[in-house]
């Protein structure tokens, strides 16, 4: 059976092995083992933490083989971003030049660097093995901490953000940052990425150009991977948009991948999601197979826990192994949310 629960110190060696996998392609999960630490202690003290407005907070989540005790993916969540330090990002807007004298009115489209985003809540950390990688794990690991928000929203702002990785030519290598921002860095986009992860991130105010880039200026790959996800992150873009995110100019700094937002109270799976009187199956008999896929989660922060199922979802019945699973009894409250079969691929 497949769970999601909040991350614990004993998954850190599992939390190193996510971060090797992922080969440095997730901002948040560098393979740095103090942070990893940390990662997992500020979620601990996040969780119990009382919260009547979100803060400095994140929360992050393993999915998790109960069978073997693997751990196959994690995604997070960051409460309030831009508190400790500046959230930057590019903003696409317009810079007229104008000659009365010629007549000639242009309208240079240009990037911005902004913090417009100080404030909001992040989604984040998002990696699933390449084995585990399928359409039904990759909507249990991401909508299981939208489930959590669900249930608990004063720890989360009013606007939720998710970053997505830019494109990357066939070496590997961001046109964008090629283009951009080596210019002013000098380092590798790799290295770059890697001082953020661990929150070294003074240097992007010390060396980041403050005036505006024209993007006419830039070469033809860098001006085309503008505001585009890396093609193997569509698939999740996909699914954020279908939650309700939406891009609305808004780039990543470093690769020029797009920013997708949304008003946590609209996201769908939060607006969508109930709490229902949970109900144990007896003996062996099995979920209906006509019955709906299903999300379940428990009420709880600490022992939070989520995984798919089947049954209906205004009267939820499992079996008394998933029950466990979730730490819940018959007659408990859990959150349910009714999922597309079609989308799980199922």
């Amino acid at each position: 059976m497949l769970i999601i629960r909040p991350v614990d110190f004993p998954d850190l060696p599992a939390l190193e092995q996510l971060a090797l996998l992922s080969r440095g392609g997730i901002t948040t999960l560098p393979a740095n083992r103090e942070h990893l630490g940390q990662l997992i202690g500020q979620t601990q003290s996040s969780l119990r933490k009382k919260v009547s407005l979100p803060g400095g907070e994140s929360y992050h989540f393993v999915l998790q083989d109960t069978d073997s005790g693997q751990i196959l993916g994690i995604s997070g969540i960051e409460a309030c971003i831009g508190l400790d330090s500046p959230f930057y990002s590019y903003r696409i807007d317009e810079i007229v030049h104008a000659s009365r004298e010629l007549q000639i009115h242009n309208r240079i489209p240009s990037l911005h660097l902004c913090q417009d985003y100080n404030g909001t809540s992040r989604l984040c950390t998002r990696f699933l093995v390449p084995d585990a990688d399928t359409p039904a794990n990759a909507h249990l690991l991401s909508r299981a901490r939208m489930l959590f928000m669900a249930e608990h929203p004063k720890r989360f702002a009013r606007r939720t953000v998710v970053e997505l990785q830019g494109m990357v030519d066939e070496n590997g290598k961001s046109p964008f940052w090629e283009s951009v921002g080596r210019h002013f860095f000098s380092m590798d986009l790799s290295k770059a990425d890697y001082l953020t992860g661990i929150n070294r991130k003074t240097f992007i105010a010390e060396l980041m150009p403050h005036y505006p880039v024209y993007v006419p200026l830039l070469n033809e790959a860098a001006r085309n991977a503008i505001g585009q996800p890396r093609p193997d992150i569509e698939p999740i873009m996909d699914l954020l948009e279908d939650e309700g995110f939406e891009y609305r100019g808004y780039l990543d700094i470093f690769d020029a991948g797009p920013t997708l937002e949304a008003r946590t109270d609209n996201i769908r799976s939060i607006w969508q999601s109930q709490n229902r009187t949970l109900r144990i199956r007896q003996g062996t008999s099995a979920a209906d197979t006509a019955d709906s896929w299903l999300m379940l989660s428990n009420n709880d922060t600490g022992g939070y826990r989520a995984l798919l199922t089947r049954g209906n979802p205004d009267a939820p019945h499992i079996d008394a192994a998933a029950a466990a699973q979730l730490q819940l009894r018959d007659g408990d409250s859990v959150r349910v949310l009714q999922l597309d079969a079609d989308d799980l691929a199922l």
